[in-house]
């Protein structure tokens, strides 16, 4: 109820003494929507028509509601919280649901994990409730309608009795519904016969009943995947330099390596989540060409990565949890070493990987084939870390590497065929000279024709192409067609399509 109070009050530049209010247009009436606690204990309420507070209370601080700052703000403190826990999700417009099923003992136990939730969040300038219970319904009830604190195992029921019913997270329209025929209270309908209540009031009320009692499961949906493989480590006095982070990252790195060697699999995807002591988050994330365990490695990318950041690692107060999660991971089985074609491979992996850290894995590609004998579409660009590169980019890599080409072709090619001037002795010979890019080009040799046929059955096929290999009188070699036969288009054209080195 004053996430959106905490933030307008952190945001000012000097404080303000007069209570706080934040509105919205609910209807054609402008109504509260936030109240700071000063405004709170003037009795002013979430829902007051703004016209009617300021009758009462003419010196109010008036801000017009903003949606997406709140969400970002209850965002970042999401992203925060995961410290404690992974699995976690968003209550909009202010709740957060934490579920710590078996983390409450790396705390100390469900109270001390409250105890420092609470304190955190209130050292950052957020007013916060909060209540530990074995459902989401009976947590939400209590930390927003209740007590607070920890509802023990079973004693839902009895929490759940004298509250309001809009504590079963219902419509407005359902609970005003429900206040009506008198029914005000969740002890009201405890008892009550479930057939003439859900045909009544509809089954969201049994359905939200049930989930609050635990007598129906509801499932909580994390706001960010949970990994298979997580190490963390937290410190007593925050870590602030880079060769520290290096460090911790290697050491976590190695608690992952024997449960990712026993489970047969390695890393491709890895996360590291830095949490600041002022509650920002940085995670960084790299890739690899191949499933990796090795701390070294891991480490190696790192180095590259934290090198390539466009702003630095800023550390502020310093770093008080580091997290070193496995986003995906993939079969890695024991490989036999000494063969040197694998060893290769494995560093060339490694270039790639280390290329892709430091500039980005968009600018690291590598040409895979197409379904097409087209040249200009016969391969395309794809990041060198991608599995249909490796798939389908070693074996070329490696007859390229033993010095087997794989066609007499130009290793570059123009994005686009450029249309050039020739003329050749014979109808369906070599040019003798060509003209491009109004430079006149004397050929001294050619080699071809390599006919390639057009795509018929497509709309843009095009007719059939003559390639040639030409040099000049200068040594330089270019790769030319003409498009079109001789004793089928009256006028064919040429073009240039490459050159070579």
């Amino acid at each position: 109820m004053r996430l959106a109070t905490d933030r307008i009050a952190r945001q000012r530049s000097a404080p303000d003494p007069r209570p706080l209010v934040v509105t919205g247009r609910r209807g054609n009436i402008e109504r509260l929507t936030a109240v700071d606690a000063a405004a709170a204990a003037l009795g002013l309420r979430l829902g007051l028509a703004l016209a009617e507070a300021r009758a009462r209370y003419p010196d109010l601080a008036v801000v017009a509601e903003d949606a997406a700052d709140d969400r970002r703000l209850l965002d970042g403190i999401a992203d925060w919280c995961q410290r404690y826990t992974p699995l976690l999700a968003v209550d909009p417009p202010d709740g957060l649901l934490l579920d710590i099923a078996g983390c409450a003992h790396l705390y100390g136990g469900e109270e001390r994990l409250l105890a420092d939730l609470l304190a955190r969040i209130g050292g950052f300038g957020f007013a916060a409730r909060a209540a530990i219970a074995s459902t989401i319904g009976a947590a939400f009830a209590a930390a927003r309608f209740g007590d607070a604190g920890i509802v023990a195992p079973g004693k839902e029921r009895t929490m759940l009795a004298p509250l309001p019913m809009a504590a079963l997270r219902l419509p407005e329209d359902t609970v005003a519904a429900l206040r009506r025929v008198g029914l005000k209270r969740i002890g009201d309908i405890l008892d009550l016969p479930r057939a003439p209540l859900a045909a009544r009031f509809g089954d969201d009320v049994l359905r939200q009943l049930a989930r609050a009692l635990g007598t129906e499961r509801e499932p909580l949906t994390p706001l960010l995947p949970v990994a298979a493989y997580v190490a963390e480590q937290s410190f007593s006095e925050p870590i602030a330099r880079e060769e520290d982070v290096l460090h911790v990252i290697a050491r976590l790195a190695a608690r992952l390596e024997p449960v990712l060697e026993r489970c047969g699999e390695g890393a491709r995807c890895i996360e590291l989540a830095l949490f600041r002591t002022d509650g920002a988050v940085r995670r960084i994330v790299v890739a690899t060409s191949r499933s990796v365990r090795d701390p070294s490695d891991v480490r190696a990318l790192y180095v590259e990565r934290l090198a390539s950041l466009a702003d630095a690692l800023d550390p502020g107060f310093g770093f008080d949890l580091a997290r070193l999660s496995v986003l995906a991971a993939e079969p890695c089985p024991p490989e036999q070493i000494g063969l040197g074609e694998r060893a290769d491979d494995a560093d060339l992996d490694r270039l790639i990987d280390r290329l892709s850290a430091r500039l980005g894995a968009r600018r690291v590609m590598r040409l895979v084939a197409n379904d097409s004998h087209i040249p200009e579409v016969a391969a395309a660009a794809v990041p060198a870390q991608a599995d249909i590169a490796r798939e389908n980019g070693w074996a070329a890599f490696r007859r390229f590497r033993n010095g087997v080409a794989l066609s007499p072709r130009p290793l570059r090619l123009l994005g686009k065929p450029e249309p050039i001037e020739a003329i050749a002795t014979v109808p369906d010979g070599p040019p003798v000279r060509f003209r491009w890019r109004r430079a006149f080009q004397e050929v001294v040799a050619a080699d071809g024709p390599e006919r390639i046929e057009g795509a018929w059955w497509s709309e843009e096929g095009g007719p059939a192409r003559d390639y040639f290999r030409v040099e000049d009188k200068a040594g330089l070699r270019f790769w030319v067609f003409r498009a079109g036969l001789y004793r089928l288009t009256a006028q064919p054209q040429w073009f240039l399509h490459g050159t070579f080195a």
